[in-house]
């Protein structure tokens, strides 16, 4: 199929390199990962980090997640410690991002961590990210491609919805394979799940004791403000509509093939659902229903995410 949008481009070698030296300039792309489409800028880089809040309009209290390439390149910036090695041979790459203590030596843009003395930091499982960080000498600041507390994109045509022209490049990689963002831990002191995600609490409990971090004065990550992942219209949880004028979002096993009726997984797997969450969303929003009824989802391994996500996008 032929690409309406005149931002969008193929992955290949020559945008690869267009795609560095843009971002070398202090400018900002939209770029795929296995989680979500992020907006992209040198975390080095004061321009580019302003840029990247002024474009999603994002609170300053509310913190980026910095993407890298190797260890070697991440211990310029925080401090190590050995639950984060536990973790980091199991889960990296991958959807699982670190909360580490700040070094005196590190050069990422204090506004990119709030002004906090620790930083959010993950090792992206996508080959155009991982392409990218290979061939630049910083790391990536890179909050999901959409507006502040709105829904984040799994396809560069989200991204073009978010932004329009506003990006220069947008990389097309495809869906994103696990649909939501990244489970975030805590690791300066006792372990603490900040953010859960396809990574739940019962693997990572596997190798080392962590618990689920409660009520938070300061915003160590994203994914902690109260109102967040939202499409734009009310979401009622737990509850079934009559209402043909209402989107009714189910799961598992469903006979219901009314046009208002979407299934985030016949099969009744989690996964599926979490990676196709932000997807029926959009494609609710934009058939111009007013409301969506969701049916109750297991709180158990990815769907602990999934609930976590629509109980924020309903405030």
């Amino acid at each position: 199929m032929k690409n309406i949008y005149p931002n969008i481009y193929t992955f290949n070698k020559k945008i690869l390199k267009k795609t560095a030296n843009y971002l070398k300039l202090g400018n900002i792309a939209g770029i795929p990962t296995e989680t979500v489409y992020g907006l992209a800028g040198n975390a080095y880089s004061k321009k580019a980090v302003q840029k990247i809040f002024h474009l999603k309009n994002r609170p300053k209290k509310n913190p980026l997640i910095i993407h890298y390439n190797s260890i070697t390149s991440l211990k310029k910036d925080v401090i190590l410690n050995k639950n984060f090695f536990k973790l980091y041979k199991k889960y990296c790459p991958g959807p699982l991002t670190f909360v580490l203590k700040k070094n005196n030596k590190s050069k990422v843009v204090s506004l990119a961590s709030a002004g906090l003395n620790t930083i959010a930091v993950r090792f992206p499982d996508h080959k155009i990210i991982k392409s990218l960080l290979k061939i630049i000498n910083f790391p990536l600041a890179m909050p999901s491609a959409n507006l502040s507390s709105g829904l984040s994109p799994v396809s560069a045509s989200d991204v073009y919805e978010e932004f329009k022209r506003k990006l220069k490049i947008i990389i097309d990689g495809g869906n994103s394979k696990v649909g939501i963002e990244s489970t975030v831990i805590d690791l300066t002191k006792k372990p603490k799940i900040l953010r859960p995600g396809i990574i739940s609490s019962m693997e990572i409990k596997k190798y080392l004791r962590v618990s689920f971090s409660k009520k938070n004065k300061t915003i160590r990550s994203p994914g902690m403000m109260k109102k967040h992942y939202s499409p734009g219209i009310p979401i009622i949880l737990g509850r079934n509509t009559k209402n043909l004028n209402h989107a009714q979002i189910t799961f598992g096993k469903n006979n219901k093939n009314n046009k208002n009726n979407f299934n985030l997984s016949k099969k009744g797997d989690l996964k599926e659902a979490a990676a196709n969450l932000y997807k029926i969303m959009r494609k609710i929003k934009k058939k111009g229903f007013k409301k969506i009824f969701i049916s109750k989802i297991p709180n158990k391994g990815p769907g602990i995410a999934i609930n976590d996500r629509i109980k924020r996008a309903s405030k």
